[in-house]
């Protein structure tokens, strides 16, 4: 399959989703959102089934885990920092939230059914290989139906076209950059992966459902599975910062979140640092979101 079909199909389902959600019946709508937080657990069920395979390959699949933690750390740093950098260069002073341990821990219960999830996929995975079993799953397709859901949840945010400022589109522009800086740093410490493939894992901005098959169909298992480890840290990051010190920097720690602002993350945000800044993280993990597919497609093609 040519990179170039990869990569219309997965724009193709998120613009149809987008386009056509205020023409589907709500019925059919309200049941897609109640499917779509169950079926990314599906989705990694599949991921780990996939990607297992290559686990028996690897020699030292340790290095999978230490090589996401370190560009995850760099990436989600970056992006605080550049974010800080940006606000700090018009004036704006650190401000203050509330913090709450409940959410904290319920948000953390939350990242470990994803965990859950994979190593629910990895063992059906040995399984099927102990007694010989003839089965496949295709985590392409799912993916399809997956970027249809969120075409469709898209659509349905509550985007407001005065939070549409220049202010406001700093946070993702601090995200872009300071993970482009991540990668660059991470190079330096990471010697077997080239800069243009570490360059290409820090566009996934914690959109992990996504980033571990595309880079997997486009160009390999192993890297596909530091995709998906890195964005899946890089979640668990960002939540830890916005509970740490999102109450004093909001902005950044929003920028940190990525794609996970509007969406994961949220319910941290307006905890941990006020209603004020719900349209911050609505518009950066909406321009995020849409971003992430593109950019990881188009760098994991050439």
């Amino acid at each position: 399959m040519s990179s170039f079909w990869l990569i219309t199909q997965l724009l193709l389902c998120l613009c149809v989703g987008f386009i056509f959600a205020h023409k589907i019946p709500k019925k059919l709508v309200r049941f897609a959102f109640q499917v779509l937080p169950y079926f990314t657990y599906t989705l990694l069920i599949a991921i780990a089934f996939e990607f297992s395979e290559t686990l028996h390959q690897i020699e030292r699949p340790i290095q999978i885990l230490s090589t996401s933690f370190i560009l995850s750390l760099v990436t989600s740093v970056g992006a605080f920092l550049c974010c800080y950098i940006l606000f700090k260069s018009i004036g704006h002073q650190p401000a203050h939230g509330k913090v709450s341990t409940a959410l904290l821990l319920k948000s953390l219960l939350n990242i470990s059914y994803a965990f859950i999830a994979l190593v629910l996929g990895y063992g059906l995975a040995e399984l099927v290989h102990y007694f010989n079993l003839n089965l496949s799953i295709s985590t392409w397709n799912l993916l399809l139906i997956f970027m249809l859901f969120i075409g469709l949840d898209l659509a349905y945010s509550p985007l407001d076209r005065s939070w549409l400022n220049w202010k406001i589109m700093l946070v993702p522009l601090g995200c872009i950059i300071g993970s482009l800086a991540g990668a660059l740093l991470s190079s330096f410490i990471i010697k077997d992966i080239n800069l243009k493939d570490l360059i290409m894992l820090s566009q996934g901005y914690g959109f992990y459902s996504m980033s571990g098959i595309v880079v997997t169909e486009l160009k390999n298992a192993e890297l596909g599975s530091i995709a998906l480890m890195n964005d899946l840290f890089r979640e668990i990051i960002a939540i830890l910062l916005m509970y740490s010190i999102g109450w004093r920097y909001p902005r950044s720690a929003i920028s940190a979140a990525a794609a996970t602002a509007m969406d994961v993350t949220l319910p941290m945000v307006k905890q941990a640092c006020g209603n004020d800044f719900i349209p911050h993280a609505m518009v950066s993990g909406f321009i995020l979101s849409i971003l992430a597919p593109i950019a990881i497609s188009i760098l994991a093609a050439f």
